[in-house]
């Protein structure tokens, strides 16, 4: 394997599972005894993780392609 792929599957995967972590500690707010929140304010929070997620996704050459329709 070259240095850049070894150093690519090192940097991501820490960085993706940093992620990961970080979501499953967000998932900690949804704990309506220890806190309250609105349904909205909760879409505006996945809202945004989902137009990072788009945005990050598409410096990958990913989802910004357009899909052709094939019957």
């Amino acid at each position: 394997m070259n240095n850049k792929k070894e150093r690519f599957n090192r940097v991501a995967t820490r960085r993706t599972n940093a992620i990961l972590k970080k979501l499953e500690i967000l998932g900690h707010c949804a704990n309506r005894s220890a806190y309250e929140f609105t349904d909205e304010e909760v879409n505006k929070i996945f809202a945004e993780i989902q137009k990072a997620t788009k945005l990050t996704k598409m410096k990958f050459g990913l989802g910004n392609k357009a899909k052709e329709f094939k019957l």
